[in-house]
């Protein structure tokens, strides 16, 4: 079984080119279904499924079904390229029926008290001052952020290249505070400890790429000084920037571009909005934009 899971993760990451990220978190799901069921997943049915995403049901949200069935379905399509079997049996499956899920978002003024709360007297202070600005600025997922090259960094040009969800590249432009921050970080950021560290942006004391759980926990700890009560993450800030920009008339399809979203649909739920060009719309409409 564990060579099933370790070819099926190598398809992923090489011919579906998923992010490490969703590489694991697939093959979790898949992992954890097999070892509860016990079952052999050439002759797994659609009852198997459907019992084991029953017995989850009061530990896991049904959001949390409907990825892990979105896990088992990529799974058994796999099984069928493989020639290991011929037919899906999550296709008989019901997808768990969702409430509309809406994310939390900060207001412009929260926003602002946590950002410039930051006590900047130290490197580390004007780090994650920064890291606020382009979370909130560009509207980046925490793993872009992380990965940021300075060399797609175009403060000239006021935009930012980044290689998001699948390998895609999208250019994000980059507002007067955002880029005004990033400067000050790198007017005072440590020599790399090594140089494959070199063109990473965001860098720890000890001259090393920032990990998603450092961002995550500086979010936290700076919401927190400024008295925010939201339970917020890296995210809160992408949604945030989102819904900032489709509130001041912002085209949808524009936010889309600039979240990297691959359907509209998944935009739509910050609303619906009117009709504006790329990088106007967002450097006009945005409140720390040009």
């Amino acid at each position: 079984m564990d060579k099933l899971l370790k070819d099926y993760k190598y398809y992923l990451r090489v011919e579906r080119k998923m992010s490490p990220n969703t590489v694991a978190s697939y093959g979790a799901d898949v992992a954890a279904f097999l070892k509860g069921t016990g079952v052999n997943p050439s002759k797994a049915s659609s009852s198997d499924i459907a019992d084991y995403l029953a017995s989850r049901s009061s530990d896991v949200s049904k959001r949390s079904q409907g990825r892990e069935l979105s896990s088992l379905r990529s799974f058994f399509d796999w099984l069928i390229l493989e020639g290991d079997r011929k037919d899906n049996p999550c296709d008989a499956v019901d997808h768990p029926k969702l409430g509309r899920y809406l994310p939390e978002v900060l207001s412009v003024e929260e926003v602002t008290a946590i950002i410039e709360g930051v006590d900047t007297r130290s490197p580390q202070g004007v780090r994650d001052q920064a890291i606020l600005e382009m979370l909130y600025g560009c509207g980046l997922r925490v793993s872009e952020l992380c990965n940021l090259q300075i060399s797609n960094v175009y403060t000239s040009e006021s935009f930012v290249r980044v290689i998001g969800k699948g390998n895609k590249e999208r250019l994000i432009p980059l507002g007067d505070s955002a880029r005004d921050a990033f400067l000050a970080w790198m007017a005072v950021r440590p020599d790399p400890a090594s140089p494959a560290f070199d063109d990473f942006v965001f860098l720890n004391r000890f001259g090393k790429p920032l990990s998603r759980v450092a961002v995550f926990s500086m979010v936290k700890k700076n919401a927190q000084l400024a008295g925010i009560t939201k339970e917020i993450s890296p995210h809160t800030f992408r949604h945030s920037f989102a819904t900032h920009l489709i509130e001041n008339g912002a085209d949808l399809r524009v936010v889309q571009e600039m979240l990297g979203h691959e359907s509209i649909l998944t935009t739509e739920i910050y609303t619906h909005i009117d009709t504006a060009t790329w990088q106007k719309a967002v450097l006009e409409h945005h409140p720390s934009g040009g």
